[in-house]
């Protein structure tokens, strides 16, 4: 699939992580689009390598759905890891 097809797959999953995952993480839609882009190249790669399959083939349901996994995996932890960071305090 071309890099342009993996952005707008990437998109479209980290809008939906963004609705799916509950909390505020505080980086906004752009930073929600960023992570599902990011969880969308985890979520191919990894299920490619669980199934031996071609997840990033075009943009279609299967893609779709690796992409949206991976994005709610990403967008999940960079929610846990900036709780954690806000929730520090220094004395």
């Amino acid at each position: 699939m071309s890099i342009i097809a993996w952005l707008i797959v990437g998109a479209i999953a980290g809008w939906i992580a963004g609705k799916v995952v509950p909390g505020d993480e505080g980086y906004g839609v752009l930073g929600t689009i960023i992570a599902g882009i990011v969880g969308a190249l985890v979520g191919g790669f990894l299920l490619g390598l669980i199934t031996n399959e071609d997840w990033t083939t075009g943009i279609n349901i299967p893609t779709l759905i690796a992409a949206i996994v991976g994005a709610i995996v990403v967008v999940f932890l960079w929610g846990m890891i900036a709780k954690g960071r806000s929730g520090r305090t220094t004395v």
